[in-house]
């Protein structure tokens, strides 16, 4: 049996029977129950919250790892983009005006990238904008690469033909230098017929009726026609490439329709057809159905110094086209 406790109570100054009871027992508990909880709680959340797992702490240095990583692709992408843009502007300025090629447009460059966010699934991930923004980059440089070896391989297969382009390109004057008395200028001029100021899309180029007129460039014999007007008896030659040249004026055709021709080949002889006010050649060069000034390709058989004073004469002030 167990024995009873007694507490001494100064108030009654004697010795008190201490209840022992259940009931007892768990009152005096539970303000320490309270206490020690409360503590616990308070324990659980400093460690959930400050202090890391060992796991907790491998995944955060591994993802440092992960950013640091992309930070340094972001700056290699950087170089890659310089090096891309780089490419891209010599390939269309430098190898496609070589090669008489159109660049490619800024539409195809960007590959098809704008508009709708094709990334936005990986916009909920922690570190959102450097993982999609990376993600975005390497796709865009890749299929940017991809159009450029496109390009790259065009420009190969124009260079496997740059020696038949080179004989198509017209080069020469269509009459000898020695048989030209003047030259009659390119651009707006006012008309010595109708009196009004229009463009003069060729260069005249005044010679002895019946001198040899000849083909400027390899090509077909595309149009031969007479008229009464306009440009009288003219030859359309097509050189491939987008060029074109038109002789006009003539008195006799010595070719035909749908005829392969060669450079310095004699086409037609000077006359004085259509409108015409006096015995010349008018003579156009075309590219992709622009006029272009003849004076840019008369450099084959040219010294430099019959090439600028053919430029001084075709440019001298109160120049008057014949036509």
């Amino acid at each position: 049996m167990a024995k009873s406790k007694f507490k001494y109570n100064p108030d009654t100054v004697s010795y008190e029977k201490v209840d022992n009871s259940f009931v007892q027992k768990t009152k005096r508990l539970i303000p320490h129950f309270i206490g020690s909880l409360f503590f616990g709680i308070i324990l659980v959340i400093v460690f959930f919250y400050f202090i890391d797992s060992p796991k907790e702490k491998e995944l955060k240095r591994e993802k440092q790892e992960i950013l640091a990583n992309y930070q340094v692709l972001n700056k290699e992408l950087d170089e890659i983009t310089g090096v891309l843009k780089d490419i891209q502007y010599r390939d269309d300025n430098i190898y496609r005006t070589i090669f008489e090629a159109e660049p490619i447009s800024k539409d195809v460059r960007k590959a098809g990238f704008g508009g709708v966010d094709s990334y936005q699934s990986l916009r909920h991930l922690d570190q959102k904008e450097i993982v999609a923004n990376t993600t975005q980059r390497f796709d865009i440089i890749s299929k940017q690469l991809y159009i450029q070896s496109k390009s790259f391989d065009e420009v190969a297969d124009l260079a496997k033909t740059k020696d038949q382009m080179i004989k198509r390109i017209p080069s020469i004057l269509p009459i000898k230098s020695s048989q030209i008395k003047r030259i009659g200028p390119f651009g707006m001029r006012k008309h010595p017929i109708y009196g009004i100021w229009k463009l003069h899309e060729g260069t005249d180029l005044t010679a002895r009726k019946g001198t040899e007129i000849h083909a400027t460039g390899d090509g077909v014999i595309e149009k031969i026609k007479s008229s009464k007007r306009g440009y009288g008896n003219q030859i359309v030659i097509n050189h491939g490439f987008g060029y074109k040249t038109r002789y006009a004026h003539l008195s006799k055709f010595l070719v035909k329709e749908g005829q392969k021709v060669k450079r310095g080949e004699i086409i037609g002889l000077v006359g004085n057809t259509g409108l015409s006010t006096g015995p010349h050649l008018h003579y156009e060069v075309r590219k992709n159905g622009r006029a272009i000034d003849p004076i840019n390709f008369y450099f084959e058989d040219l010294t430099p110094a019959q090439y600028d004073e053919m430029i001084k004469q075709s440019t001298q002030p109160g120049g008057q086209s014949l036509d």
